[in-house]
């Protein structure tokens, strides 16, 4: 790049809030560093940088030393993000993004060129959501038996000892019955799932791009492995604003659970109970380090009660 590279504003207070100032300021510091490094190294011509980009990631449209077009990501890794690329090889390209190389330890990844800028947020919500299922179908797939992906069951049982927790340290921000039902899904769910396959969990409207050689592809996985309709907890709480605003909104969530366990021939009622635990432990989490979506959330988590 001919201008030195600014780590984004938005990444930096995302990191900052999500991650505390001891992990992830060392981790933006070097950003600029770090993507030189890997320029170099895998032989790369920066354009742009995607803006306002990734929550966690530093995102730059790269031209490979055949001029092919490529992207560059460089993500904090922790426990949600450190399997991405694992996710993606199992994949191969098939409805996601394509791994083209990767130093995993260092959330580096170097990925196929798609377009940035257009989403399934770019399209009006019902069209959405029906790309998105179809997405998602080409993502179940069995994972290999050595696969280091966390799993479903064990994350479940970690929300199952964490909501409590945080419920108490936040001085009871929703229905004691509300915390209790969610801790019991938990076991319930986790004990009972009918298959387990590769899962994305975060595969909501701003995570599938358009693509030339799909129609859309998913990025950013945050990957499990368990069942599918763990995988649609991202999808009914997506498009959080409008939810809130709209008239009725607790039929307005459970309408979603309806179509999207219809669509997909998955059960109403372990989409609803999954889509409830990963509402309430998300907003009691964001509520921790102090995201604005906490409340929005933990709303989301008591329509489908």
């Amino acid at each position: 790049m001919t201008t030195p590279l600014e780590v984004p504003a938005r990444l930096v207070r995302t990191a900052l809030r999500w991650c505390g100032e001891e992990a992830a300021r060392p981790w933006l510091d070097a950003l600029p560093a770090t993507a030189a490094e890997y320029l170099d190294w895998w032989e790369l011509t920066a354009e742009r940088p995607v803006l306002p980009g990734g929550a966690l990631s530093l995102t730059l449209l790269v031209r490979r030393a055949d001029d092919t077009p490529a992207t560059l990501k460089l993500g904090f890794v922790d426990r949600y993000t450190a399997h991405e690329p694992d996710a993606l090889r199992i994949w191969g390209g098939r409805g996601a993004v394509r791994l083209l190389d990767a130093d995993p330890p260092r959330g580096a990844l170097l990925l196929e060129r798609l377009q940035p800028d257009v989403s399934l947020r770019s399209l009006p919500e019902d069209r959405a959501m029906l790309e998105a299922v179809e997405v998602l179908r080409h993502l179940w797939v069995p994972a290999p038996e050595d696969s280091k992906i966390d799993l479903v069951a064990d994350r479940a049982g970690f929300w199952a000892e964490s909501m409590p927790r945080r419920f108490t340290e936040l001085g009871g921000p929703c229905p004691r019955a509300l915390l209790d039902e969610a801790v019991a899904l938990c076991g319930e769910l986790a004990a009972t799932q009918p298959d387990i396959v590769t899962l994305h969990t975060d595969c909501h409207h701003g995570n599938v791009l358009a693509a030339e050689r799909a129609k859309w592809l998913a990025i950013d996985p945050r990957p499990m492995l368990g069942e599918r309709a763990f995988d649609l907890g991202a999808l009914v709480r997506d498009r959080l604003a409008t939810v809130v605003a709209e008239t009725r909104p607790a039929a307005f969530v459970r309408r979603r659970v309806t179509w999207l366990a219809n669509a997909l021939e998955l059960d109403v009622e372990r989409v609803r109970g999954w889509a409830l635990v990963q509402a309430l432990a998300l907003g009691l989490w964001s509520m921790s380090v102090g995201d604005p979506n906490g409340e929005d959330l933990i709303s989301v988590a008591e329509w489908l009660s």
